[in-house]
């Protein structure tokens, strides 16, 4: 008989089980002691199949994009004509030659443009670059002092570019890092848990049209139940009926019970707010707006305003210290003032004493009228 003293019982141990959730240190990509320091570009790949993969995330960093270029840009007439002129890479326009660099830079975290120029100097063309193939080069002040594209190899060495002859944008340059940050790394577990549960709700609906059954078949040979197996998995798919000798096979359904599971629709839902919250785009602005009330749809709007204008300053003041040209990028459409009329519009409603709920030319005090009782 074994020993049944509750005394003897011990306790377990947990805490060195499980672990609660922690985040890794990190340090920034800065220069170190020595002469040079040399960054790549090296999970640009894996970021692009994110971005060619997940439609949220293409039209997350599509919606940046388009609503930073805008309506297009104004600037003085002689600039305007020399931008007119730049093809990119045949058949590009400016505006178009600036798009593609915000999407790059958002996936990559930079974004890189060969700047060309003529014999006098003057921009003819902006050729945006593959960034998997460039390397940033700093010296040991932490000031870029080339670029190298590796794709370009002669004799075992790669193209060299000076600072002035690319067009760089870097996403989010954190301290004295050289370069930006990918906007995919933030968004990757997320996408991640999203995909997993839209995955296993598949396989749940599937499950409901094709149901797991067990079958108890009167025989140990293996061509014989290779045999029905093949019959019965045809006439299930294709929904038609199956005869069987009677007593030669059994069958049960193998089912999980009703309300036994969870329901992924909530999560999934949940995962896909966290989403756009965490890119920095409203749903309204990609074109979802489930269960968005028109006050709160505005307040989304105005906010992404202020990100979109953040982006067009950044952007110009980029190309006028990288190129020495100034230009202004519009905003599509503005709700600032909507938003000042709304308000004002309350506040005359509201009434700011209690005279103002009194019938003009009525006296408040019923005694001061004059009406005897």
């Amino acid at each position: 008989m074994p020993e049944t003293n509750i005394g003897s019982s011990t306790i377990g141990d947990m805490k060195t089980n499980q672990s609660d959730y922690s985040v890794d240190s990190a340090d920034t990509d800065g220069v170190y002691d020595q002469k040079e320091t040399k960054y790549y570009l090296s999970d640009w790949s894996k970021h692009y199949g994110y971005y060619k993969k997940i439609p949220e995330l293409k039209a997350a960093i599509d919606a940046k994009a388009v609503w930073v270029v805008g309506k297009g840009f104004t600037s003085n007439e002689l600039t305007e004509i020399s931008l007119s002129l730049l093809k990119g890479f045949g058949k590009d326009s400016f505006n178009t030659i600036i798009e593609n660099m915000l999407r790059t830079r958002q996936i990559a975290g930079d974004a890189f443009a060969e700047i060309i120029r003529d014999s006098e100097g003057q921009l003819v063309n902006l050729k945006p670059l593959n960034p998997g193939t460039m390397c940033i080069v700093a010296n040991d002040k932490g000031v870029i002092i080339r670029y190298e594209q590796n794709s370009r190899v002669k004799d075992g060495k790669p193209k060299i570019f000076q600072p002035e002859d690319i067009f760089h944008l870097a996403r989010n340059r954190v301290a004295d890092e050289i370069h930006g940050q990918s906007l995919v790394p933030e968004v990757e577990d997320i996408i991640l848990m999203r995909n997993e549960a839209m995955a296993d709700y598949k396989k749940l609906l599937h499950r409901n049209v094709f149901p797991v059954r067990i079958f108890h078949l009167d025989t140990d040979n293996t061509t014989e139940i290779a045999a029905f197996k093949a019959k019965q998995d045809q006439a299930q798919y294709q929904g038609e009926n199956i005869y069987i000798p009677k007593g030669a096979v059994e069958t049960e359904l193998s089912a999980v019970p009703t309300n036994a599971t969870l329901n992924p629709l909530p999560w999934i839902n949940q995962l896909n707010q966290y989403f756009f919250q965490a890119t920095g785009v409203p749903q309204i602005i990609v074109g979802g707006a489930q269960e968005i009330t028109e006050a709160s749809a505005k307040i989304a709007y105005l906010a992404w305003e202020q990100t979109v204008e953040e982006d067009q300053r950044e952007l110009e003041e980029q190309i006028l210290s990288q190129l020495n040209l100034e230009v202004n990028f519009e905003f599509p459409a503005s709700l600032q003032n909507e938003m000042l009329n709304d308000g004002r519009k309350e506040e005359s409603m509201q009434a700011a004493t209690p005279e103002d709920t009194n019938v003009q030319g009525m006296a408040l005090n019923p005694a001061d009228s004059g009406v005897k009782r």
